[in-house]
């Protein structure tokens, strides 16, 4: 039976993962507690928060949480990400600078309802944003629209041409 403090961890455990988009897991054995404070400021700036807890209390929280899959992978030294906004941006932050993220492994996470590598995380990391893929995306859809107007204007543009240059032609006799 767990205590009063372990329940309220369980309980904001379960509410944070029901919360979250995606859930990466890292081992932070031999990280020094500089270097976690300095990953915990720059996972808040990309929404989203790391944190350090008994494995055991984490599993009863993704049991609760409807997220069984997380179970499993839930072992040894864990620190926990979760992401509330783009979920590819946890991700990056784990794959930026190295330097600072020494004595961290990425094991896995959980996104959609399911388990993924640790290298679907990383590719995850190298897509782009949520914002650029909506760019790219009505750039394709603007591009037929351009192109008709392009093929509608053309004819257009030689008639004109040819008028100048008889215009031309006409100012050279006089």
């Amino acid at each position: 039976m767990p205590t009063e403090n372990k329940s309220k961890i369980i309980n904001e455990l379960e509410d944070t993962m029901a919360k979250s988009k995606v859930i990466i897991l890292a081992e932070y054995r031999g990280m020094k507690a500089t270097q976690l404070s300095g990953l915990r400021r720059k996972l808040k700036g990309s929404e989203s928060e790391i944190r350090v807890v008994k494995n055991t209390l984490a599993r009863l929280a993704a049991i609760r949480s409807g997220k069984e899959a997380l179970v499993s992978a839930i072992e040894g030294p864990i620190a926990i990400t979760f992401g509330f906004g783009d979920v590819a941006a946890p991700a990056r932050v784990f794959t930026g600078n190295q330097a600072d993220l020494e004595g961290l492994v990425i094991k896995g996470g959980f996104l959609g309802g399911k388990m993924y590598s640790r290298n679907d995380i990383l590719s995850l990391a190298a897509l782009p944003s949520r914002e650029v893929l909506l760019g790219r995306v009505l750039g394709q859809m603007n591009a037929p629209v351009s192109h008709l107007v392009g093929a509608l204007t053309s004819p257009l543009r030689g008639i004109m041409g040819i008028l100048q240059a008889r215009i031309k032609q006409l100012e050279e006799k006089q």
